[in-house]
């Protein structure tokens, strides 16, 4: 009978790409993919450290998965992933949690199959830690879970060291991926019929293969013939280029849609958190992609009560967020990272006042989200259609709107002209 594997991921885009690959290692090695913890042979837990509530979800879960280990002995237990990464975690987690099998941290994943395998002839514990690149240098292989979108990793690491993340020191330094790799693999998912490509890295803007930079790889990938639209994550705004802004702007196959994390207002928290960027120029390149593209979609995420910030701080990004207009804003609490300079800053803000100030910046966003989704009533726009949501097609425009409307085919572009608006969200019907 066949073994099954079930993977429970946390965190962001990047990650769910990973345990998409570390299903298609463990396919090649003949383990069949387990819709429930309960039907599988094993379980592997690919952790995220973002957050600290990341984190706590995975100690919880690990609780249930200990239930099912008493039950069935052979259960195989890997914890995989950021989380691991960082230093002593694995070693209090074992202690912790005795019964895991494997613990491996961002550069061993496709070892995980190999590392099973050595459990089941009789090893009871493995711990693998070193930072030694194993991910392939060639086509990346990768057990789809959608359909209509799919990630593609372009570049691993991160150079940047803003003093509130622990990424750098999990992931390690920037490396990009060969860029006809890329493309390579990019036409092969046109060619099946992808509609939606990702491409994924800490800092996309920062790639580099040779001669390739991050525009000029663009323009290699948005030239590919098909019907299709690409988009990337995560831009950093030291590094986006009007080059990039440009490009967007005057290729079709290109998503009108840019994430730009602006994470503080205030010029001297943006100083603290080693951004390398101020305001001012920040807001150059917001305008400058709308002086191009009025209509752009933006999100951007936000950090609210870092070490020092004041009331006038938090004031400056809650003006900068009312300025820029938003379509999304993806708001966080800081957390105490170990291992990062932010950590041990003096001028910790207490927990009350970052829950006051991220609820009133919630509710500014909120304001300005339905007040642009109320301006696209009566417009039509082209949706693709990625899902169904109670009874009707779901699918977001080039801009990353979400729309609910009548008609459409899953996996296909549609035109969709907007009929209502509820909060953020807009509803149609598909037209000619």
């Amino acid at each position: 009978m066949m073994k099954s594997v079930y993977i429970k991921t946390y965190g962001c885009q990047m990650n769910v790409h990973e345990s998409e690959k570390m299903y298609a290692a463990f396919a090649a090695d003949g383990v069949g993919h387990a819709e429930k913890p309960d039907d599988a042979d094993i379980i592997v837990l690919n952790t995220c450290c973002v957050r600290e509530g990341a984190e706590t979800r995975v100690i919880g879960n690990l609780g249930l998965v200990k239930k099912l280990k008493e039950r069935r002995h052979d259960l195989i237990v890997a914890v995989c992933g950021c989380m691991t990464q960082q230093p002593d975690v694995a070693e209090k987690l074992h202690k912790r949690c005795p019964f895991v099998n494997i613990i491996t941290g961002t550069y061993k994943l496709g070892k995980l199959p190999e590392m099973t395998r050595r459990i089941e002839n009789g090893e009871k514990y493995i711990c693998d830690l070193e930072k030694t690149e194993t991910t392939e240098r060639g086509i990346n292989k990768a057990e789809r879970t959608d359909k209509t979108g799919a990630f593609v990793n372009i570049m691993y690491g991160c150079d940047n060291y803003c003093t509130y993340c622990i990424v750098p020191y999990v992931k390690g330094k920037e490396r990009s991926r060969n860029s006809d790799d890329i493309e390579t693999e990019v036409r092969m998912l046109i060619g099946c019929g992808y509609k939606e490509i990702t491409l994924l890295g800490q800092n996309v803007n920062s790639y580099r293969d040779g001669n390739t930079d991050f525009v000029r790889l663009l323009d290699r990938l948005s030239s590919v013939d098909g019907d299709y639209w690409i988009k990337f994550l995560t831009s950093h705004p030291k590094d986006l280029s009007d080059d990039v802004i440009r490009l967007i702007s005057e290729r079709p196959t290109l998503a009108k849609y840019i994430h730009l994390p602006l994470q503080s207002g205030s010029d001297r928290i943006l100083s603290l958190m080693n951004r390398k960027y101020d305001l001012s120029s920040y807001m150059r390149k917001i305008d400058f992609a709308r002086s191009l593209m009025p209509d752009i979609g933006l999100s951007s995420d936000i950090i609210v009560g870092f070490p020092t910030e004041t009331e006038e701080d938090y004031l400056l990004t809650e003006n900068a967020v009312e300025r820029v207009q938003y379509n999304n804003l993806f708001t966080f609490i800081y957390s105490r990272r170990s291992g990062t300079p932010a950590a041990s800053m003096p001028g910790q803000v207490d927990e009350n006042t970052k829950k006051e100030r991220i609820s009133r910046l919630i509710d500014v966003q909120a304001k300005t989200a339905a007040a642009k989704a109320a301006a696209c009533v009566g417009r039509t726009y082209r949706v693709l259609c990625d899902g169904t949501e109670n009874g009707k097609s779901k699918g977001k425009t080039s801009e990353d709107r979400v729309i609910i409307f009548d008609g459409g085919t899953p996996g296909e572009f549609t035109n969709v002209k907007v009929l209502s608006a509820k909060n953020s969200k807009l509803y149609g019907k598909a037209v000619n």
